[in-house]
């Protein structure tokens, strides 16, 4: 099976999917945020109140530290976003996506977008987020024509200060929510749920503006694969 992929590899406890490279971000070297597969889709930071990243240390190479929380506005916010693009529109075929976070307890949210492509008011959406004091991670995909959201959520939190790798799995009707390479989450798609939209691929939040779902911790390996051939 062959998968179109947006992929930085996993940290060296985990494994990458094996698949062609679309877009590849690494976090590493001068150009933090450059595509270095070559394909162009370099990510952009958008920003407000002073919000930035920052690299910090992560295994071999560096990871992004995101704004720390934050109480009383205005506060800092930050998405980093690369141009939409059909290669990242999986439509009803199967698609995994995931990324390496690291969260503390007292960095949660009620909600905190880890990475994202579409809304789910409108246009579709394929999302991995972080939710709760405690920190339970969930998987979200809307469809282009029904905007229901279908949510596996992990019945384990996460938010321990420690590295944890984080995957979606929508293979059908099936959508997973794995973590450190177990399921801890499940739910059941409609057969024919598409997402499809011209929106771009977010990381780190929403965008700048106040309700932005700000990912607040250390944020590593970003990566998504989609099923190449069949119905887009």
């Amino acid at each position: 099976m062959r998968f179109l992929s947006v992929l930085v590899l996993l940290t060296m406890s985990g494994a990458a999917p094996a698949a062609p490279l679309a877009a590849r971000y690494t976090f590493d070297g001068p150009a933090p945020l450059a595509d270095v597969s070559g394909h162009g889709h370099d990510l952009s930071p958008v920003s407000r109140f002073g919000g930035a990243f920052q690299t910090v240390p992560h295994g071999a190479g560096k990871a992004l530290a995101f704004p720390p929380p934050c109480r009383n506005e205005p506060c800092p916010r930050i998405a980093l976003r690369a141009a939409s693009t059909t290669e990242l529109n999986p439509g009803r075929r199967p698609i995994r996506y995931g990324a390496s976070v690291r969260l503390a307890p007292d960095q949660t949210t009620d909600g905190e977008n880890v990475l994202q492509k579409g809304y789910s008011m409108r246009g579709s959406q394929y999302k991995l987020q972080i939710d709760g004091l405690a920190g339970r991670p969930s998987c979200v995909l809307v469809d282009d024509r029904h905007p229901r959201i279908h949510a596996a959520i992990s019945s384990v939190g996460i938010a321990d200060d420690r590295w944890h790798t984080l995957e979606c799995r929508r293979d059908g009707t099936r959508l997973s929510m794995l973590v450190d390479g177990f399921e801890r989450g499940r739910a059941t798609l409609p057969a024919g749920l598409s997402v499809n939209n011209r929106l771009p691929f977010s990381i780190g939040g929403k965008g700048s503006y106040a309700d932005n779902d700000q990912f607040q911790g250390m944020l590593d390996d970003v990566w998504v694969t989609i099923q190449a051939g069949g119905s887009a």
